[in-house]
């Protein structure tokens, strides 16, 4: 039986586990295991109200997990939510981890007013795409990274 958890700030090794399911799933150790943040970090940020971050636990273990951020808007009186990271261990995908996940940031998103969910993938990650094409409306959009000054 599997369990869908929200973090909280007393959650920090599930953080971190969740942050090896990453690393994993991404194949970027260098950013998901090289330089961890501290344990007082990490429970500021999941105590931050913005910061919403699931997992699913399988045998208490983090088997798969997401995080997301609640952005407030400007332009009208709503919120959106963006999902930063989605990953699922290979050992239990296609159990549908992430569409539970998902669901349960929508629910989240209902309870909190938010106006969307949102998420990008990668050309060439068919099962995201695929995933996201069945849950809601494709946008073809450009991305880009600007450095800080």
């Amino acid at each position: 039986m599997t369990e869908i958890v929200q973090l909280t700030a007393s959650d920090a090794p599930r953080m971190r586990a969740l942050n090896l399911v990453f690393s994993r799933a991404f194949e970027d150790p260098e950013n998901y295991e090289g330089q961890p943040p501290e344990d007082a970090y990490l429970a500021r940020m999941l105590a931050k109200p913005h910061v919403i971050v699931l997992v699913a636990l399988s045998a208490g273990e983090v088997v798969a997990g997401l995080v997301a951020y609640e952005l407030d808007k400007l332009e009208q009186a709503r919120s959106e939510i963006y999902i930063y990271d989605l990953a699922v261990e290979e050992t239990h995908r296609r159990q549908r981890l992430a569409t539970a996940l998902i669901g349960r940031l929508q629910e989240i998103a209902t309870e909190r007013g938010a106006w969307v969910v949102y998420v990008q993938a990668d050309y060439g990650d068919d099962p995201a795409i695929a995933l996201y094409t069945k849950l809601g409306e494709r946008e073809d959009v450009l991305h880009f990274d600007i450095p800080p000054a």
